[in-house]
């Protein structure tokens, strides 16, 4: 590796070299060594026709976007290596069928041809390694070349160091009351002003517009519904109000700014169940006194939890249980946007009316998913330029939406479809006051929310705690730290703060955070056991701006709600649609589903299938299903005594991941339930 740095240092480096092909980057290089004095002049035209002809022979793009031609000749009279970067990468026929980037030529004399094995040897793990492929493309000079090799050997360092350990750092080491939430703190006070500099790109704003809508629309379904299961005490408005400035809240104090905030079904759930209490108990008028005195005593139990090291738990949490809860989270979101888009359909029959606003909503959210989904893929499309194929990619949701949404203003003298449900001012739902009188009930109230309190907290706590699992994934390739104990002592105090006004808890949202991480995401295409290319994520803007700047537009469209009619509800069906679809992409558990279907001869070269017997996989996968599918059973019981149990049977979920430690080796289960896809996967083409 030192020979790369200093060869780098020495500014033998070409940078955005516009090339098409390898004989006009070998020419390059080697009138860059003449001209440099490196290699003599009357050397130039045989070295350049003998790297030519090895080129015809072997070529030599490995992969990884990489390309090491060579050539060992006395004409050469040191060894020598320039490192090329191409404006523009071109196909060299890789083997993993990825457009070469990066060359490193080696020259060097004949009998010195042995000095060079240890460098190619350190190229190829150095051009595996995704963070240093991502500050390649983006340096400007050579020096930051040159630091991103330092970097590289940092981080090198660090992995050997650490490879004994398994638990993540934020939930090892802390023991001590407050020690896990001090430990945060700084962990991301480091990085706090980075968290802001980082958020000044296009992806940031390709982001802020795409998840703008995408946590408004469930903000006012969820409202909506809100609304309607409470008699009008806790609805949009105060849910728009939540929203926008608990995520304000949370993107400049907590630990994990990917992560969303948002209503989501089980505590939807839980605010309708403890309303039908207060009605059986005769306190319906007192409803939002004991919201808010449960809401206290979910906070005060979120803060103990945190403080106490608490969420150190999740470490006993594995990619089985992440798997199940993430895919359950995805398929609420398709199944709410297939339900919508039925009961549009169920109230034309019943009002006996024409099928055309139906049928134009339907048309709007197909289109909206198909769009989006299309946009999507325009990374891996052979037309346009690269940065064409990158804005449409990124931008990909919100151009769907503006498209569908012009399409119904077309058609409005036609057909007129239903626009998001919102009111016309600021003032609460019911017109109650903002601030919940605590005394307006029995003081004995005050006592006895501490009951469901605790299956509240039970909830957040892991609704939180496992979507910030996923977020913080290995897959996902972040690099700022997690902070699970500050990230749930933030979200206790802001339910505490909500219960005083009356406003919705919220916690973070699974689809739109795993969203928020994929928007913000530089990916690249890999070859899958198939054949076929897959996306994995090389980086990741972790940013405070984009979330900031996304709960901010919420707040603000409380002023301009008139116009947040114009936006069909279709088209916000299909953005669910889209969402939820996205989400499953990638999951492991979806994809051994899958295998289900499949000639075995035909399944994917996947690290698992070639450790673990077939028929352990679909032992493994069915136990997952039958998990899931109990899960779905509680989430649309009609008893809500079952439904309100829905945390206790997430958190069921360990315990049955342990009782598997007795079914199953333990050499297969760590390649099935593994946190990442081993390092001999990633780096399998050397």
């Amino acid at each position: 590796m030192q020979v790369i740095r200093n060869a780098i240092a020495e500014g033998s480096c070409l940078l955005n070299l516009r090339a098409q092909s390898m004989r006009e980057i070998l020419k390059a290089a080697v009138e860059h060594l003449v001209q440099t004095g490196r290699l003599p002049e009357e050397s130039k035209a045989p070295v350049l026709e003998g790297l030519i002809s090895r080129e015809r022979v072997v070529p030599s793009a490995i992969g990884h976007s990489c390309a090491i031609p060579h050539l060992y000749t006395d004409g050469v009279p040191e060894p020598t290596l320039v490192f090329i970067r191409l404006k523009r990468p071109i196909n060299l026929a890789a083997p993993d069928r990825v457009a070469t980037r990066f060359v490193f030529l080696l020259l060097g004399p004949e009998k010195r041809a042995s000095e060079h094995l240890d460098t190619i040897s350190s190229i190829a793990r150095l051009m595996s390694d995704d963070d240093f492929h991502y500050d390649a493309v983006a340096a400007n000079s050579h020096q930051e070349i040159v630091e991103s090799l330092r970097q590289y050997v940092l981080r090198s360092e660090a992995q050997l160091a650490d490879k004994p350990r398994t638990e993540s750092p934020s939930l090892a080491g802390a023991h001590g009351m407050f020690t896990g939430l001090v430990q945060d703190f700084r962990r991301r006070l480091a990085v706090y002003a980075s968290d802001f500099r980082d958020g000044i790109d296009g992806k940031s704003l390709a982001s802020v517009l795409f998840l703008f809508f995408a946590c408004l629309a469930p903000a006012i379904t969820f409202g909506g519904i809100m609304g309607d299961a409470t008699g009008g005490a806790i609805g949009t408005v105060e849910m728009l109000v939540a929203t926008g400035i608990c995520g304000i809240f949370y993107a400049m104090t907590a630990g994990q700014p990917l992560i969303i905030l948002g209503g989501i079904g089980p505590l939807l759930i839980f605010t309708m169940i403890l309303y039908r209490l207060c009605d059986g108990f005769g306190l319906s008028e007192h409803f939002l006194t004991v919201y808010a005195w449960t809401g206290l005593w979910t906070g005060l139990f979120l803060v103990i939890l945190s403080v106490t090291n608490s969420s150190n738990l999740m470490k006993y949490f594995t990619r089985f249980t992440d798997e199940i809860f993430s895919s359950l989270m995805s398929l609420i979101f398709i199944y709410e946007a297939i339900r919508a888009l039925i009961n549009v359909f169920g109230d034309s029959f019943a009002k006996n009316q024409a099928h055309d606003r139906a049928f134009l909503t339907l048309i709007l959210a197909m289109g909206t998913f198909y769009v989006a989904t299309s946009l999507s893929h325009m990374r891996s499309s052979h037309y346009l330029h690269s940065r064409a194929r990158e804005f449409l990619a990124d931008f990909g949701p919100s151009i769907a939406l503006v498209m569908m949404s012009y399409v119904a203003w077309l058609l409005r003298d036609k057909v007129i479809v239903d626009g998001l449900n919102v009111g016309s001012g600021l003032g609460t739902t019911s017109g109650r006051a903002w601030m919940v009188d605590l005394w307006a009930a029995p003081v004995w109230v005050c006592f006895a929310s501490a009951a469901p309190a605790v299956l509240a907290g039970l909830l957040i706590y892991l609704s939180q705690n496992i979507t910030a699992r996923l977020v913080n994934s290995p897959d996902n390739r972040l690099k700022k730290g997690e902070a699970y104990h500050l990230d749930l002592f933030v979200v206790g105090l802001l339910v505490g703060g909500c219960s005083l006004f009356g406003l919705p808890w919220l916690v973070a949202a699974t689809v739109r955070s795993l969203a928020h991480v994929r928007a913000l995401a530089s990916v690249e295409e890999i070859p899958s056991g198939t054949g076929t290319m897959q996306e994995r994520i090389t980086h990741v803007s972790e940013n405070r701006v984009t979330g900031l700047v996304i709960h901010v537009l919420i707040l603000a469209s409380l002023l301009v709600l008139p116009l947040m009619k114009l936006v069909p509800m279709g088209t916000l069906y299909g953005i669910f649609l889209f969402m939820g679809v996205v989400s499953l992409a990638g999951n492991q558990f979806i994809e051994r589903i899958g295998l289900l279907f499949r000639e075995p001869a035909l399944y994917p070269a996947a690290h698992y299938i070639r450790r673990v017997p077939v028929r352990t996989i679909h032992v493994f996968t069915a136990i997952q299903t039958g998990a899931m599918i109990v899960l779905c059973m509680i989430n649309l019981s009609q008893w809500e005594g079952v439904r309100i149990l829905f945390p206790v049977f997430i958190a069921l979920l360990v315990p049955l991941r342990w009782m598997m430690d007795r079914m199953f080796s333990r050499e297969h289960l760590q390649a099935l339930d593994a946190d990442e896809v081993p390092e001999s996967e990633q780096t399998h083409w050397l």
